[in-house]
């Protein structure tokens, strides 16, 4: 099956289900739809930040610090999560879910899940979806995004992540 004829589930901005599309109905229409996104670090604090391919839906050829996807129909976040982290990088790992994510944009509106995960690979790329990538130290990231093309709701999983850890750490002092 072609990834633009898979069900999904057309959500509203509270989470419940108005409907059912295939992927090409819901991109063509940007429809609201459940997504997850997943922040993947090494044992040593780095993330990982992978190049899309060019036939990608949404986004070709742009860079992105996050593994995740679009949940199928009646999927759960948790299952979707482990899913999209098997498929794109060939492993499993023990997710821990950080916090929702509204996300909405001219061409998408998404009702997601941010998760991370700490794992050192080996990966095996899933080739259809992801051209390359590499772990980073989290400045080099962040500079990056300074001169290439990045997926706009993954920066916002990460930014909203660093807020948090940003917060944390000004409760602690």
């Amino acid at each position: 099956m072609s990834p633009g004829d898979e069900i999904v589930d057309v959500v509203d901005e509270h989470d419940r289900v108005t409907g059912q599309v295939t992927r090409r109905e819901m991109r063509a229409g940007g429809l609201r739809h459940r997504a997850v996104y997943i922040l993947v670090f090494n044992s040593r604090g780095q993330l990982f930040v992978h190049k899309r391919t060019a036939t990608k839906d949404v986004y070709p050829s742009h860079y992105d610090v996050t593994v995740g996807g679009v949940l199928a129909a009646g999927e759960g976040y948790e299952a979707g999560a482990g899913r999209e982290l098997e498929e794109e990088l060939g492993v499993q790992a023990g997710l821990r879910r950080l916090f929702d994510l509204r996300y909405s944009e001219e061409r998408m509106a998404v009702n997601g899940v941010v998760f991370s995960c700490t794992c050192d690979g080996p990966f095996r790329l899933q080739a259809s979806e992801v051209e390359s990538g590499r772990f980073m130290d989290l400045v080099e990231a962040i500079e990056l995004t300074q001169h290439e093309p990045f997926c706009p709701d993954g920066i916002e999983a990460l930014r909203l992540y660093l807020d948090r850890l940003d917060d944390a750490s000004r409760r602690r002092r």
